[in-house]
């Protein structure tokens, strides 16, 4: 603990005083809540990674009706899996849950091993906090979570200076978090934490005048409540470029091609992508019968954590393509098959307006 600074109240205190606010103000019917499993939060747990819980309330329910259960998760083709979580983003995320689940089937009898925190943790995109978290709310048992929200909290509360990523002021966070987590009532506590965090600790308009520790808050005493949690030093986005083809046949269907399994849109189906029009054109002299160009349609951005994406749709009709070509398939819009789509894809072959996408991070 000799990372850990000086706890604003002793933990049974600041238990109950967060139970208490828990209790009355909560949120207590959350679709994985009831009924409650290892598999349930899990799941959750992952889609609400760098995303609210009003955008995933849907996306988990569709996830349920369609993967019920580990083996059927584990058991299913990857594009169905990525089919459903297309327009969540952070698509790593799909793909790790569904490896995790095929782990999970061979080497542990269909089930997570929530014996601890670390055998969680061997297994594919689960790392510590949420690890803890399917223990907690599954188990009862003891364990300690540290997602943004309780970073957002604690860091206020402790006025904890530095960005919250960097390893030694994370040290202190999940020292603190540790101190803090009680033997009883952890599903609740670890809920209360994470609606805490959510609701009223939020991250620009945190309703102190509500919060039960606005007495003991260090951020707030001193009126700095927006500076904690400090941001990552920001480095300006680079903006990188592409062309993507729009290929139609005479059947209105449009040609999509499978992203590989790593990297960029991993595992989805895109609209091929061209550097500059001259690879394109050569790209439609190598594989096209009767390319008919029409004008290019207005770019747009998509942006990424790390870059911008700027992307030129091109749209071009065709008689059919040279031969068999493999990795693609023809897309019916009409009629459109349970595929994972990048997003602006999605968002072209639906015909709707270009549009810049951002997500919002955190687990609120």
């Amino acid at each position: 603990m000799t990372d850990m600074p000086a706890p604003r109240l002793a933990a049974e205190v600041f238990q109950q005083r967060l139970l208490d606010w828990f209790d009355r103000y909560g949120r207590h019917d959350l679709p994985w809540q009831s009924p409650r499993s290892a598999y349930r939060v899990w799941v959750s747990e992952i889609m609400l990674q760098q995303t609210q819980v009003a955008t995933v309330i849907a996306y988990f329910e569709r996830f349920m009706a369609r993967f019920p259960t580990l083996e059927a998760l584990a058991e299913a083709p990857q594009d169905e899996v990525l089919h459903l979580w297309t327009g969540l983003g952070y698509y790593a995320r799909a793909r790790n849950l569904h490896k995790a689940a095929q782990v999970a089937l061979e080497a542990h009898n269909g089930e997570l091993p929530t014996d601890s925190v670390e055998g969680l943790m061997a297994l594919p995109g689960i790392g510590r906090s949420t690890a803890g978290a399917i223990i907690a709310q599954s188990t009862g048992r003891r364990a300690a979570i540290l997602d943004g929200n309780v970073k957002r909290s604690l860091t206020r509360l402790h006025a904890v200076a530095g960005w919250p990523g960097k390893p030694a002021v994370e040290r202190k966070l999940w020292a603190l978090a540790d101190y803090y987590t009680p033997d009883s009532r952890v599903a609740d506590y670890t809920q209360a934490m994470m609606d805490f965090g959510a609701t009223l600790c939020k991250r620009s308009t945190p309703l102190c005048g509500h919060c039960p520790f606005n007495d003991v808050c260090l951020a707030y005493a001193q009126g700095e409540t927006k500076r904690y949690p400090e941001s990552k030093p920001k480095k300006p986005l680079p903006t990188r470029e592409t062309i993507m083809l729009m290929l139609y046949d005479p059947d209105g269907r449009v040609w999509l091609e499978q992203r590989p399994a790593s990297g960029l849109w991993g595992g989805l189906w895109s609209l091929p992508q061209f550097d500059s029009q001259s690879q394109l054109a050569s790209w439609l002299d190598d594989h096209v019968l009767g390319p008919e160009r029409l004008p290019p349609l207005a770019c747009f951005q998509h942006t990424f954590s790390h870059f911008r994406l700027a992307i030129t749709p091109q749209p071009v009709s065709c008689d059919r393509l040279k031969g068999v070509r493999e990795g693609g398939v023809w897309y019916d819009p009409s009629q459109p098959a349970e595929l994972g789509l990048a997003a602006p894809v999605k968002s072209l072959i639906n015909q709707l307006t270009p549009f810049t996408l951002t997500s919002t991070p955190g687990h609120a």
